[in-house]
């Protein structure tokens, strides 16, 4: 192999090591360099190993993988990380001990349900007993701070995912002993079985996706005990090339401090970092001989983690900056100079997963120390060209693996990550109001208690420096990555990153099911903000050389990304349904806007895809490898070895065939262009040339034709977006329970300490425990606000803030500029939507109160846009799918119910709040119609009567982490939306009587199913016999009080707002719509009063809001109106009461006309729908009849009849003859 650097081509097999006779001395060279000395200088220092008795067993060790296991397990490729896949999995490693002192590590990759520890080979497990739960097995369990031996006793500290749990055996004394993180926990189990044909081998046993990565030996102990105690790993460490490989690398540190003085012929001293490649022959032809030994030496993951990072680390250990210390750069120039390419390949990758392990599993001290160390090693490292580029094109550091250098983890202990010295005074809030939110203003803060937060608050601002430090290193990475101006050895960087990042992006989108072989998500949200900062770096100073170009903070992504076929969305949903659909049913849409022609045979292969798409995607999601069952591998999880197992690989269909050449100022020619997979792409390919518009290609008229940014960059953006959707907002509502804790906790102490206060004298026994109690909430207190302190600064700060606004904005212009496109708008993915509402209720509900949305900047701006867009597309017919529609309608139900957010909606253009509030009055049936009455009811709310509660009086106080539900929002009425309203219905009949007729179904059928089930819950509970009422038809039955309640709140809003509607009876549908709200009244009031099982159920809701309609309608009203309504209520009055006649007749015939006068000649004269009116009407061509009420009814939701389901043409009216 030949490598260039500096000019000179050198072959390290060129350079062999001469004995005296073949070769004479260099000139200037000292004996102690002389490279006749140095098979010499190598053997005088070394030994050969010694064997150490007491192990059988082969090396490595490694886990049994073909007999030594029991149960479901997934082992990595290394055979030392392992996930339980089972109940209770267990497994052994291949080698055992029965004499002296051994030791071995296991890194907790999560911190649920294990035991780990020894065993004999004698033991047998299964899915209910593994390690310690047999004679010969002992154990120690973190989770339930527990030793196992057949029997449990408490034992030992908690242990948490990062921990290193260290298994001590003295095979001499006869005792086990654990250490956690280095810290002896105590000797666990003495006088243990041993003798004759008993030996014991490392072994766990771990329950359901539980994981841990072992190291025997084969990497150096992280707590080594050889010194203090004697302990020896299991696996034998390489001595002799430990020492070879120590002396080599001084060897070459020596030999770059040096400098041939050619006039006296000696060698001078000088500092090894002022040295170059370019350098004295001599001086290269020596460090060739001395890499003909070291190179081999480096392949070896011992030696590379023990020997060479610990060299570079000790290089950086000076402080400054990374670009002070060109030795490193010198370093790995020699590298890929003289050693072979599968050399240096093998070397960068066991260094660079050697610094993953540490930085992810280091311990964390108040400075981050560690972190800082191993981030500055790997800037450093990156900072090579070449070294980078090989880094990124490899699968050793592709993105999934590199996700873990952005993580800054959230310890777990306060006193081991030092949060008391830090943060030594503490603070949580004490003043709360009766809602239990925390009401605290500065006014009302006592002396001590100001001076305690202030005291927090400066704490965590020293917190949140140290934090800001690791971060900054961390994008400093990010723009090594994202360089693209390192072209001179091939391919920019940023281009191999974004075909990489788009991988990432895919096997996380493509494998929700697999756990395994997703990103956490919590490392998903660091990594997003560190992305978004130092892609707005490289945007702003891209931005810098060309002006004309917008800035990050007007940054969208352009429409075309989205149908141009150059960027792949894998299966991600479309707005408009199914990609191989839309390519069919908006070709010619695709052709006239975007000139992009789909070739017919491309829309039936696509459609043959879709087809096999199921098989093809189980197929693909299979892992690599097999479980261990039955002999069989499994294949490995990053997460449970995360730098040594590879990451699952998804095969996935090539994106759209859709690219069209730049757009002339004539008509183009219309072309079609095969797109390339995404690993196949080049900077051609994303950037453009030759008259290319690259990913922009197809930019529609409505576009503007101006320079956004590198095209590069775009597709970042679009990816950080789709990587906010995919987990990132989960995380960010999970990380909010340690507020919640903390509230909680505060409020339980604040109540603690008034029972105290009140606590009598006679009663110290009370006294006592409440003082217990006082103590312990105080100290988890202590601890959650600590905790809650590193939550905020690394998740939840102000710069966190920011940049989930800046997503905000990105998404919401990206959606009005793709809306702009007219038809093409159904391309653009369902996720943009999913982010913008999420990002929106993410700064609304979890930045608070520690950061306040109103001092974000344009913050009303923001709103107004994005209140636009849901009152837009909510109805949008180019959105078909079921989900994005429902959230977008309970996106709006939300945003009405907070004042800020209403305002917004008020200030949006008046054409579209009247479209949006035409949409809302559309017909209840064949929709959701439940959020829709719900934003209605919220525009009401606080105009209605009695109805400006916040939450019923009836009904238990609310719970704090409910207090920012919208159903709980003080009453926030839109009159200006009222006025739109009534003005619609007002102007267009039609769809006043349609509505309300929707309204009316509706609410006869939620008040009649809400009847039924509570009478059937109250004779359940009534029965002898023991009996558990179904929770979901309690909430089915809540659901539908709730139902009828809001509906009937909207027509009473309709009543006062449009009175006309039901009492002018010039309006062709008038007399129905009163005659059917009478009917509605009477039904409600009389069930709620006469009707059994009722008793229980608290009428003020149903009630309030009747009495709301009638005052209007009887009260507020006209005399003319009055006189109307007050007919209509008296004839549904005696309708109501000719039906509980006909019922009692039905039941009781003999007693009739006890309760009734007057009764009908003949029961054949009435209408057989409702038997409370006369037959009035006769239905053509079928002949049947009915009351008129009754068809005039039916015949505004259905044109069929009631009987035979013909078609009716027209209704007559009918009298009886006077013959019959």
């Amino acid at each position: 192999m030949s490598s260039k650097g500096g000019g000179t081509a050198l072959n390290r097999h060129n350079y062999r090591l001469s004995s005296d006779t073949d070769k004479p001395r260099a000139t200037g060279m000292t004996p102690s360099f002389s490279t006749i000395n140095l098979y010499y200088h190598l053997n005088l220092s070394v030994c050969a190993d010694q064997l150490v008795e007491g192990r059988l067993g082969p090396q490595p060790v490694v886990l049994d993988h073909t007999s030594g296991f029991e149960g479901l397990l997934f082992v990595d490729d290394d055979l030392l990380g392992v996930i339980g896949h089972s109940n209770f999995s267990s497994i052994r490693a291949t080698t055992c001990v029965y004499k002296g002192k051994w030791a071995y590590e296991v890194l907790i990759s999560s911190q649920g349900l294990m035991q780990i520890g020894w065993c004999t080979l004698n033991c047998r497990f299964n899915q209910e007993e593994g390690v310690g739960d047999t004679p010969d097995s002992y154990a120690y369990d973190g989770n339930r701070v527990r030793k196992w031996n057949v029997t449990t006793t408490n034992y030992g500290k908690s242990w948490a995912a990062g921990d290193i749990v260290s298994c001590l055996i003295d095979l001499d004394e006869g005792a086990i002993t654990f250490c956690l993180n280095g810290q002896s926990l105590g000797t666990a189990f003495t006088n243990i079985k041993m003798g004759p044909g008993i030996a014991y081998f490392p072994a766990i046993s771990l329950s359901f996706k539980e994981s841990v990565a072992f190291n025997f030996g084969s990497r150096p102990l992280r707590y080594p005990f050889k010194e203090m105690e004697g302990y020896l790993p299991l696996q034998d460490p390489p001595t002799t090339d430990l020492m070879k490989a120590h002396k080599l690398l001084g060897y070459i540190k020596n030999v770059l401090s040096t400098v041939i003085d050619a006039q006296v012929g000696r060698l001078l001293e000088k500092d090894c970092a002022v040295w170059r490649l370019q350098g004295e022959p001599t001086v290269l032809i020596t460090l060739a001989h001395i890499f003909n030994h070291f190179a081999p030496l480096m392949c070896k993951v011992y030696l590379v983690e023990d020997v060479l990072m610990n060299f570079l680390l000790g290089i950086l250990e000076g402080g400054g900056s990374v670009d002070e210390h060109p030795l490193i750069q010198q370093l790995l120039d020699l590298f890929w100079l003289l050693m072979e390419d599968h050399e240096v390949n093998e070397c960068l990758k066991q260094l660079m997963m050697s610094l993953l392990r540490a930085y992810r599993f280091s311990p964390i001290i108040p400075d981050l120390g560690f972190q800082i160390h191993y981030l500055r090693l790997t800037t450093a490292i990156l900072r090579h060209e070449k070294s980078r580029k090989y880094l990124l094109s490899n699968f050793t550091f592709d993105v999934l693996r590199s996700v873990v250098f952005f993580y800054i983890k959230t310890p777990l202990r306060v006193k081991e990550a030092g949060l008391e010295e830090l943060i030594p005074t503490t603070w949580w809030p004490t003043h709360f109001d009766k809602e239990g939110k925390d009401e605290r203003e500065p006014k009302d803060e006592s002396a001590d208690e100001r001076l305690r937060r202030r005291a927090y608050e400066r704490g965590c601002q020293r917190l949140k420096k140290r934090i800001e430090v690791v971060e900054e290193l961390q994008v400093q990475i990010l723009r090594l990555l994202l360089n693209n101006k390192d072209k001179t050895t091939g391919e920019a960087s940023r281009y191999i990153f974004l075909n990489k990042f788009r991988k990432f992006l895919q096997e996380n989108a493509s494998n929700r099911g697999h756990p395994t072989a997703l990103c956490p998500p919590e490392y998903m949200v660091c990594f997003l903000h560190r992305l978004i900062m130092a892609v707005r770096a490289c945007w702003d100073e891209d931005n810098r050389k060309s002006p004309s170009s917008i800035s990050s903070e007007d940054a969208y992504v352009p429409p075309q990304l989205f149908y141009n076929g150059k960027v792949d969305y894998f299966d991600l949903q479309r707005l408009g349904g199914l990609l191989s659909h839309l390519k069919k049913t908006l070709r010619d849409d695709l052709a006239s806007k975007a000139n992009i022609i789909i070739d017919p045979a491309e829309i039936q292969a696509t459609s043959m895809d879709d087809l096999d798409e199921d098989e093809e995607s189980g197929a693909a999601q299979r892992p690599f490898g097999a479980a261990a069952m039955g002999g069989a591998l499994a294949r490995p999880s990053w997460l449970s070895s995360p730098t040594l197992g590879r990451a699952n690989r998804f095969l996935s269909t090539a994106a759209v065939s859709l690219m069209t050449p730049r757009r002339p100022l004539i008509q183009p020619e219309k072309v079609k262009v095969r797109t390339l997979a995404v690993e196949q792409r080049t900077e051609d390919d994303i950037e453009g040339s030759h008259g290319s518009d690259g990913l922009l290609l197809g930019r529609p008229q409505e576009e503007p034709d101006q320079p956004i940014t590198e095209k590069s960059l775009l597709e970042i953006v679009d990816g950080i977006v789709m990587m906010y959707n995919l987990s990132v907002h989960q995380q960010l509502g999970k990380m909010v329970v340690v507020s919640d804790d903390v509230h909680e906790y505060a409020v339980a102490l604040k109540d603690t300490e008034e029972k105290i206060a009140r606590c009598p004298a006679r009663r110290p026994d009370i006294l006592e425990e409440l003082q217990k109690s006082q103590k312990v909430f105080a100290e988890k207190l202590n601890h959650l606000s600590r905790r809650l302190a590193w939550i905020n600064a690394t998740i939840y700060s102000k710069e966190k803030m920011l940049d989930v606004y800046w997503l905000l904005c990105v998404c919401i212009r990206t959606i009005e500029h793709a809306d702009n496109t007219g038809s093409l708008f159904a391309f653009a993915p369902e996720f943009y939507l999913y982010v913008a509402m999420n990002a929106y209720s993410a700064l609304k509900n979890y930045f608070s109160p520690a950061n306040s949305m109103e001092e974000l900047p344009g913050y009303e701006e923001t709103l107004t846009h994005l209140a636009a867009i849901l009152a837009k597309h909510f109805a949008d017919l180019r959105i078909v799918g079921t989900d994005i529609k429902d959230s977008l309608m309970q996106a709006l139900a939300s945003y009405v119910c907070y004042p800020q957010s209403l305002r917004a909606v008020e200030r949006i253009p008046e054409e579209q709040r009247v479209a949006m509030m035409r949409n809302l009055l559309a017909p209840y049936e064949q929709r959701p119609w439940a959020q829709t009455n719900w934003i209605l009811v919220r525009l009401w709310r606080g105009c209605g009567f009695g109805y400006r509660y916040t939450r019923l009086p009836h009904l238990l106080k609310t719970k704090p982490e409910d207090a920012n539900l919208p159903s709980l929002q003080k009453p926030c009425p839109s009159l200006l939306l009222q006025k739109h309203m009534a003005e619609l219905l007002s102007m267009d009949k039609d769809m006043a009587a349609s509505f309300l007729n929707s309204v009316l179904n509706q609410l006869n059928w939620a008040f009649s199913e809400f009847i039924g089930m509570i009478q059937e819950i109250q004779q359940a509970a009534e029965r002898p016999e023991r009996n558990f009422v179904d929770t979901r038809q309690l909430k089915v039955c809540a659901t539908c009080f709730d139902l009828s309640v809001s509906l009937l709140r909207v027509l009473e809003m309709t009543v006062t707002l449009v009175p006309e509607i039901f009492l002018d009876w010039s309006r062709p549908s008038a007399e129905l719509l009163l005659r059917r709200l009478a009917q509605v009244i009477h039904t409600c009031v009389g069930l709620c009063v006469c009707a059994a099982g009722l008793e229980s159920v608290d009428h003020y809701p149903i009630l309030v809001a009747v009495t709301g309609i009638l005052v209007r309608i009887l009260l507020d009203g006209d005399r003319q109106g009055q006189e109307t309504a007050s007919l209509a209520l008296s004839k549904q009055k005696s309708t109501w009461q000719q039906q509980m006649r006909i019922k009692v007749q039905q039941s009781r015939p003999s007693q009739t006309n006890c309760f009734f006068v007057s009764q009908p000649t003949s029961e054949e004269d009435l209408c057989p729908i409702c038997y409370a009116h006369s037959i009035s009407a006769i239905f053509k061509p079928c002949s049947h009849k009915s009351c008129k009420a009754c068809i005039n009814q039916h015949l505004m939701n259905n044109k069929d009849c009631f009987f035979c389901k013909a078609t009716i043409t027209g209704v007559e009216d009918y009298s009886k003859p006077a013959s019959s």
